[in-house]
């Protein structure tokens, strides 16, 4: 077939979309903003709820890609698009037959949480910055000493109208599980406790993980949000929670605060929804044309979608969207 697709994102879904196409005939090229494929999962360590090495999902993809030999632009970033033509950073415009958006998420800027004193108290990490330690092999707390009491805190960044993220991002009970249990293993002896609105355990594995913490790693789990943290003249974290389910309020200081940060919608989406047929939700995300039978196209009979572009999602489900959309792309240029 002598159709040209464009794919912007090179994370785990446009790669998928990618390979998905050129193995049935269709070119692809791939158009990534940074210096490399994989995105944001380049800087994971550990996937839940298996444990399984993120490098053993996303190298493979990396590797399929190149011996297919797709066209990859890195240093590339889209600034305008249109129905059959993209225009990057440098102004160049690449047209095309068909466009994938697969630009995936933002990362929450936890220092819009002035509260829990990210980049203000040295003891205060988020997730992301805790599975970077995991990847270097060490976590440590200021002092360079062993973290020994432990707090998670989840949902920052979602669920939280002060700052316009109404959204779950839906992964970060699991992660903030997986990486108790991650912390337990490395420090046997530290107390671990998990702050939660609610556990929100949807996927396979995902409550059987849940249970295995509490059971096997006396991980300790606290509904109820920390209203503040403050750092101490010895530079521990004091926090100050309320336990919801027995109705008192509670104080203790941790060696270490780790902040799950959510998803937020890529900066990038105002600037797709400029064209009319991309539409935004409330929360930023691209709004499919349908939710049930037709949630990797748009209005627009030329543009589709993959991945966490429209709504939070894991791994697996990125991947899985990635091959829908290339189905439905082949169809389309059929058609």
């Amino acid at each position: 077939m002598n159709k040209e697709v464009l794919i912007i994102g090179g994370g785990i879904t446009g790669m998928q979309c990618a390979i998905s196409l050129t193995e049935i005939g269709i070119k692809a090229t791939i158009v990534e903003k940074s210096d490399k494929l994989g995105g944001k999962l380049n800087d994971w360590y550990k996937l839940f709820p298996t444990f399984t090495s993120a490098s053993e999902v996303i190298n493979p993809i990396k590797d399929r890609v190149k011996a297919l030999g797709i066209d990859v632009q890195l240093n590339s970033e889209v600034i305008k698009l249109t129905p059959t033509t993209i225009t990057l950073s440098d102004h160049t415009i690449i047209n095309a037959d068909a466009i994938v958006i697969c630009s995936g998420f933002d990362i929450f800027d936890a220092k819009r949480k002035e509260e829990y004193g990210y980049k203000i108290y040295n003891n205060v990490i988020t997730s992301v910055d805790l599975e970077r330690m995991f990847c270097e092999g060490k976590v440590e707390n200021l002092d360079n000493d062993t973290p020994k009491r432990i707090a998670i805190l989840h949902c920052v960044g979602s669920r939280d109208e002060k700052v316009c993220q109404t959204h779950c991002s839906r992964v970060c009970c699991v992660a903030g599980v997986k990486q108790a249990i991650e912390l337990k293993e490395l420090y046997p002896k530290s107390e671990i406790f998990n702050f939660y609105m609610d556990i929100r355990m949807f996927g396979s594995g995902y409550e059987e993980l849940y249970k295995e913490a509490q059971i096997k790693h006396n991980i300790h789990f606290v509904r109820g949000r920390i209203s503040e943290a403050a750092q101490t003249i010895d530079n521990k974290i004091q926090i100050k929670a309320e336990d919801t389910l027995i109705g008192r309020p509670l104080k203790m200081s941790v060696d270490l605060l780790v902040l799950m940060v959510g998803m937020s919608a890529g900066k990038s989406n105002k600037d797709f929804a400029n064209i009319d047929g991309v539409n935004q939700n409330n929360n930023g995300f691209i709004a499919p044309k349908d939710l049930f039978i037709d949630s990797v196209s748009s209005d627009i009979d030329s543009i589709f979608y993959a991945g966490c572009v429209t709504s939070p999602k894991s791994v697996g489900e990125s991947i899985t969207e990635g091959i829908a959309a290339a189905n439905k792309v082949a169809k389309f240029l059929k058609s």
